[in-house]
């Protein structure tokens, strides 16, 4: 079995938990909805804290939960981080790592030197939680959940409790984890930079149900699904930097359907970098632009039209060589440029941020 699998079905007298999960093994998931859609309550039930569940849950050969049994969470091969580390306050550091190497079943094949290199925590080994930063408290987190050696990482929303100095200082490590270590992640969020950063696959949650789930490029290109991401609208494009202009502190970004210039931004050349297209900042025209502020015109063509939940506004796919873009425009401008499905046409970028 080469997927990770989750059937619940779980009712509480004012929730109702109803999801059948078929995942891949690699990269990192992201459970990603609006509050109280069900995103902790799937993980807490793959972890086995709740117990009075219906359901089927394994992971390659190992069968955590069905009808004829159910594995306790100390024997699940599991790492938990949760949106407060919750060290061990009379413990250092170092000590709070020991405990959680002796849950292992393993400890020959656990490296935790590797494990502290990799989250940058050397210098704060004799250190106990209260003298911590909360982005160290959740490094040393992420550590401590490793050092079981888990074959299933679990994270729910370990960056809410930070302010944004404390997400970008901890964001680079997570990026790490994914590349360096063959580790599946669940990862619980509710933040739309999060996961166009992190995420290579997408579960969309709504009232205890999945509404969507897919890689996440093709899935957040999509206008016919109901997730409502509001402004945070947008699609991610995988690029590669192909030149850089010190001269305008500019890099070009490209993809299937040309290059899109944006800030440098400390990228270097031909690095792999995933870039996040806002609806809002893309139009359409139905001619060459010839001149404009807007440094980015690609030619497409209209994949899908919808109305957007704003009144007196459409969205709009487009296909840009083999990836897509969306556009927010007025339903009056689409009438009166007399945009209609497969026509070409050329889209403007105005601005792109750099999700990777």
């Amino acid at each position: 079995m080469d997927n990770f699998c989750a059937k619940l079905h779980v009712a509480w007298p004012d929730f109702r938990l109803d999801v059948d999960l078929n995942l891949p093994v690699q990269g990192v998931t992201a459970l990603f909805g609006p509050s109280g859609c069900g995103k902790t309550t799937i993980l807490r039930c793959i972890a086995g804290l709740e117990k009075n569940v219906q359901g089927h849950v394994s992971l390659h050969d190992m069968i955590w939960q069905d009808e004829n049994r159910w594995v306790p969470p100390h024997q699940r091969e599991i790492g938990y981080v949760f949106q407060e580390a919750s060290l061990f306050p009379h413990l250092t550091v170092i000590e709070n790592l020991d405990y959680g190497l002796k849950r292992s079943k393993n400890q020959q094949g656990i490296d935790i030197d590797g494990l502290i290199d990799l989250l940058g925590i050397a210098a704060i080994l004799k250190r106990k939680p209260h003298a911590l930063s909360g982005g160290e408290r959740q490094r040393v987190g992420i550590a401590r959940a490793l050092a079981v050696k888990p074959r299933l990482l679990l994270m729910d929303e370990p960056l809410a409790a930070l302010d944004s100095q404390r997400k970008q200082e901890i964001l680079p490590y997570l990026d790490k984890l994914h590349r360096e270590l063959a580790i599946p992640v669940l990862y619980v969020t509710h933040s739309p930079d999060e996961v166009a950063r992190l995420a290579h696959h997408i579960v969309v949650l709504d009232q205890g149900h999945v509404v969507a789930s897919g890689g996440l490029v093709e899935t957040l290109s999509r206008i016919d699904l109901p997730i409502q991401l509001g402004d945070d609208l947008g699609a991610v494009i995988e690029a590669s930097v192909s030149e850089i202009d010190p001269q305008w502190h500019l890099s070009r970004c490209d993809f299937s359907g040309g290059g899109i210039w944006t800030r440098s931004q400390g990228l270097s050349l031909h690095q792999k970098i995933r870039i996040r297209v806002l609806a809002r900042d893309v139009s359409i025209a139905i001619e060459k632009p010839v001149a404009s502020s807007i440094q980015n015109s690609l030619q497409g063509s209209i994949a899908n039209i919808t109305e957007d939940v704003q009144a007196g506004y459409a969205l709009v796919r487009i296909l840009v060589g083999t990836d897509y873009l969306i556009a927010r425009v007025t339903q009056r401008a689409l009438h009166e440029l007399g945009i209609q499905l497969g026509q070409a046409i050329w889209v403007q970028v105005k601005s792109v941020a750099i999700a990777q």
